[in-house]
């Protein structure tokens, strides 16, 4: 006995093993309570007991303890019992109480050694001295192993009866309460027989024990379990939503991946469940003809806020788990000449400054000419018009002015955070690598007029009892002028009404937008945006070792035309029913030529020009062709290269127009992306 005093006066409650205080933590989509999925060490739910029928903890006392409500922690009984069986036998049979279950799953971990029975009493009488008979049954409830996975009362009538435990009949309780000595042998799916005799034990005791009536305990019948499912909870697109919304909150510093697996917390994220379907659809739909291999990933966005609300990141995380929209990279080509196009904004430059945009042409310092895509030529063209057309020897000439340090510097401070070649002309037509996430980040940023709104998936992180405990930091941080970003998207408004986006018009709503190509056309991408949504969609075509691949045309699109396509059919969904948005109206203000008079052509065009106006801050898509002028772009150049005549790209009415030039002709094209021309050659990129 002094032995026993001494470890009775030694042994104090501690604090509750992490295990036993472990819950799974479910993701919610942006509605908080449609589930995602759960990050879980064990697949738990901790309850308030208060909610379950009473029925529920007395059917696991009818089963496990019937002396519960009257013993003082420990059975003398049934230890001396148990004690006597295991001398006999050498077997290791329980006399434990519930209290003293309770003492080792929650307080001590599983213990089997004598020495640590005997602490585990030592500890239930104690605890019983020291919390309430229900505390005890409820946190017993929420820890005990009820086999297929599940570790408490919660977990456990979701995969037996895919309910709610406060939704448990008094059969299902009894059934649950059974097999708790032997769940994973005793489970009605594995021994029927040996589950029925237990579940008709507990009701016999309950009945006798005053639980239920003679009545209820007649109607009691054998419950029917539903079939035990495997699914990984990471499978299809899930996984990627899932490690997302893991890495954006361990990466803040405010949680650790174990407390995600097991604080059993509630995480809302931003993803509308809508648009993330949509977004799924469309990009698993695959055209007749793409081949085997084709990547896609994509990703949608709240400018205003920076909330992402659908990614496409791949067919199934579970057989790709490089995620497509947030870290696999691809060249996004021309979709970075929006932030030279602003870098000439800041300038003072107008945009009706002409710039020479025939094919190929030669640029200082570079060994290769450069062409634009399908070397077509264009004449002389405003920023207006080289944007909708993604002009490149237009642009490489403003990146040349400019300085490949500041494209660099612009693409930086609106969010891209991969490197970029500051020192290649090259950078403005998107040679450096990036991911969607980032190219989205950084077109949001001049889709809200210069204002840098992180990109992010979680909205909050709420604890079990619904206290918040985290919530998004999206900062608002202006980083460009405002009228500069709106003549950016003035611009790219061309694209869609006129240029090499134009399929994008059909979604009936005021879209900036800019495709890209990369070089050798291993990638292509498109990014739009109305004032409340941003998509960015792009495409590449590694082979079975990872390197890039040309992108063929398939199903009668083009490799640039494919991503403007999949912009278009995701857009039209995700706009359905709503109004269309204005853009902030833009001032040109600068000055034709720059403020020094040395960009592009200068203050005027010596010879004859792009045919659309100068004074006019958006080309007219419409054009008429007559003979010998070309619409829209007819022009004769006679600089250090192009010597030929592109004709133009109208929407408008009008037969072909054709010029000549110096070195071949050129036959206008109406209603397509791009114009066509012969009689040059040169190293083509792409648009």
């Amino acid at each position: 006995m002094g032995a026993f005093a001494y470890l009775y006066v030694t042994t104090e409650i501690p604090q509750p093993e992490k295990v036993a205080m472990a819950a799974k933590t479910t993701v919610y989509y942006s509605d908080g309570t449609t589930p995602i999925g759960s990050y879980a060490a064990q697949n738990r739910e901790n309850i308030d007991c208060s909610t379950l029928p009473k029925y529920v903890g007395q059917a696991i006392v009818a089963s496990e303890n019937r002396t519960f409500y009257q013993d003082k922690g420990i059975d003398l009984r049934g230890i001396t019992r148990a004690l006597i069986t295991n001398l006999r036998t050498g077997s290791r049979q329980g006399g434990s109480t519930i209290t003293q279950q309770y003492a080792e799953r929650y307080y001590l971990g599983e213990t089997t050694t004598y020495k640590g029975k005997l602490r585990e009493a030592i500890l239930a009488i104690k605890i019983a001295q020291t919390q309430s008979k229900d505390t005890v049954l409820c946190n017993y409830m929420n820890t005990i192993y009820l086999g297929r996975g599940a570790y408490g009362i919660q977990a456990a009538a979701k995969t037996y009866f895919n309910k709610d435990a406060k939704d448990l009949t008094v059969s299902e309780a009894a059934m649950l309460a059974g097999i708790i000595p032997a769940p994973s042998t005793w489970d009605p799916a594995i021994s029927p027989k040996q589950a029925t005799s237990r579940f008709n034990r507990v009701i016999r005791i309950m009945k006798e024990d005053g639980y239920i009536t003679s009545a209820q305990a007649a109607e009691a019948a054998m419950p029917q379990t539903v079939a035990q499912t495997t699914e990984n909870t990471y499978q299809g697109y899930k996984g990627y939503l899932l490690t997302m919304v893991e890495q954006e909150l361990v990466n803040s510093k405010a949680f650790t991946k174990d407390e995600l697996e097991t604080g059993g917390y509630k995480i809302v994220t931003t993803f509308d469940p809508t648009l993330q379907n949509e977004m799924q659809s469309v990009g698993d739909n695959r055209a007749s003809g793409m081949p085997d291999g084709m990547q896609v990933g994509a990703i949608a966005a709240d400018p205003r806020d920076g909330s992402i609300k659908s990614i496409y990141g791949g067919t199934d995380y579970l057989t790709h788990q490089l995620n497509n929209a947030t870290q696999a990279t691809y060249e996004p080509g021309s979709t970075m000449k929006p932030f030279a196009l602003l870098g000439a904004a800041q300038a003072g430059v107008s945009f009706n400054t002409m710039f020479n945009g025939n094919s190929p042409q030669t640029f200082k310092g570079l060994i290769s000419s450069v062409a634009n895509s399908g070397n077509v030529s264009y004449g002389y063209v405003n920023l207006y018009k080289a944007t909708a057309f993604s002009v490149n020897t237009a642009y490489m000439r403003l990146n040349e002015k400019l300085t490949p340090q500041k494209t660099a510097e612009i693409a930086h401070s609106a969010g891209i955070t991969s490197d970029i070649d500051e020192t290649s002309p090259y950078n403005v037509l998107g040679i450096n690598s990036v991911t969607v996430k980032e190219l989205t980040q950084a077109h949001a940023t001049i889709a809200t007029g210069g204002v840098k709104h992180t990109l992010h998936c979680v909205s909050k992180v709420l604890s079990s009892d619904n206290k918040e405990l985290y919530s998004a930091k999206t900062g608002d941080e202006r980083v460009f002028e405002e009228n500069d970003c709106a003549l950016v998207i003035k611009a790219m408004e061309g694209t869609v009404q006129y240029g090499t986006g134009k399929e994008a018009r059909s979604i009936g709503h005021t879209i900036a937008g800019k495709t890209g190509t990369a070089n050798d056309a291993y990638a292509a991408s498109f990014v739009g945006y109305t004032p409340q949504l941003i998509s960015t969609w792009a495409m590449w075509y590694p082979d079975a070792n990872g390197n890039p691949q040309e992108i063929p045309d398939f199903n009668g699109y083009t490799h640039s035309e494919y991503p403007v396509h999949l912009f278009t059919e995701f857009m039209k969904q995700a706009l359905k029913g709503t109004e269309d948005t204005a853009f902030p109206t833009a001032t040109d203000d600068g000055k034709v030529g720059g403020p020094d008079g040395t960009w592009g052509t200068g203050g005027s065009v010596t010879r004859r020009s792009y045919s659309g106006s100068s004074s006019s801050s958006s080309p007219s898509p419409s054009a008429s062709a007559t003979t010998g002028t070309a619409p829209s772009t007819g022009s004769t150049d006679e600089g250090n290269t192009g010597n030929t005549t592109s004709g133009g790209s109208g929407a408008g009415a009008g037969g072909d127009g054709s010029n000549t030039g110096t070195g071949g002709t050129g036959a206008g094209t109406d209603g397509t992306g791009g114009d066509s021309t012969t009689g040059s050659n040169g190293t083509a990129t792409g648009q």
